[in-house]
């Protein structure tokens, strides 16, 4: 009869001495220590303010008297209220004026200095300088010169022949004028994160589309152009955002004036809570904010993963 095989046994693992488990505990405390100041920051100061503010578009508060809950009646107010529809158009204007300019002057810009040419390095320093330029200096430097009646805006119009315009001043002209405002500053950025994308498109597929006999404008469809939509995505996304919450340069120049003609989304909120003292009211026109930036943030995500396939589909044919 055929002897049966030794079951096969693996060696116990010998356990951790117990200077290395102290050791390890040892280290995960001053982990902890070093980070748990960081984690209460941003609980402190991200977190429960969010959750806060969330408690208190559902109530009625001055700031200064208790409380008083109010459920939806917040959000129903702000259904109703004109000057809050006021300001959602001017935010919506200002937005599709400034976000496709920003990016079209960018991506011109970005194809200009991607050249060979003399000086380049200063004029990429100098269209970018405007960007880190805070908005509030920003603000005050134009006031000076875009005013009514003292301003060198309005004398070189002068000297041209042309009668004086009101610019800030004017409820037709103000929002324009902060458009061209955020144009001058904003489109640096742009125009340097095109830059850096230019630098990875393969020369081998430009040189490719030379031989086939492309000329430059169907090189920058069919080569360049694809080739930046990820960057264009990204940029579309951020100037959107940053578009529907501007508010320093607002503040600065026309304080939502005149006749609210400049008011947008985060001045109102801002007017509401610390102006009229109506946070709760406040609260909730802020959260509608926070939902229509949820809402842009998820429908570039989903167009983003659409291009994506297209792309690969594409390159792979």
């Amino acid at each position: 009869m055929p002897q049966l095989p030794s079951p096969l046994t693996l060696p116990r693992k010998p356990s951790e001495p117990r200077a290395l488990r102290r050791r390890r505990r040892k280290e995960s405390a001053t982990a902890w220590a070093f980070i748990t100041p960081s984690v209460i920051v941003i609980l402190g100061l991200s977190v429960l303010p969010v959750i806060w503010s969330l408690l208190l578009s559902f109530q009625a508060d001055d700031l200064v008297t208790p409380s008083r809950w109010v459920g939806l009646e917040n959000y129903h107010a702000l259904s109703q209220d004109p000057n809050f529809h006021q300001a959602v158009r001017n935010t919506l204007l200002y937005t599709v004026l400034y976000v496709p300019l920003s990016i079209a002057i960018g991506l011109a810009l970005a194809l200009a200095l991607n050249r060979r040419i003399r000086f380049v390095g200063l004029y990429r320093t100098l269209f970018f300088v405007p960007f880190v330029i805070s908005a509030t200096a920003q603000g005050v430097l134009f006031s000076f010169i875009l005013d009514p009646q003292f301003g060198a805006a309005n004398s070189v119009l002068n000297h041209l022949g042309i009668s004086p315009q009101g610019f800030l001043t004017d409820p037709s002209q103000a929002l324009l004028v902060l458009v061209a405002i955020t144009l001058w500053s904003g489109t640096g950025l742009c125009t340097v994160i095109y830059l850096a994308a230019l630098q990875d498109v393969q020369p081998s597929l430009v040189e490719a589309a030379r031989l086939d006999g492309a000329g430059r404008l169907q090189i920058l469809r069919h080569v360049t152009l694809p080739s930046l939509a990820p960057v264009s995505v990204f940029l579309l996304l951020w100037q959107t955002i940053q578009s529907l919450q501007v508010f320093d340069l607002v503040y600065v120049t026309t304080k939502g004036g005149p006749l609210g003609s400049t008011t947008v989304i985060v001045y109102f909120i801002w007017e509401q809570a610390f102006k009229e003292f109506t946070a709760g009211y406040g609260a909730a026109a802020a959260y509608v904010l926070a939902v229509a930036l949820i809402i842009v943030g998820v429908v570039m995500r989903v167009v983003r993963r659409e291009r994506t396939p297209r792309r690969t589909k594409a390159a792979a044919s």
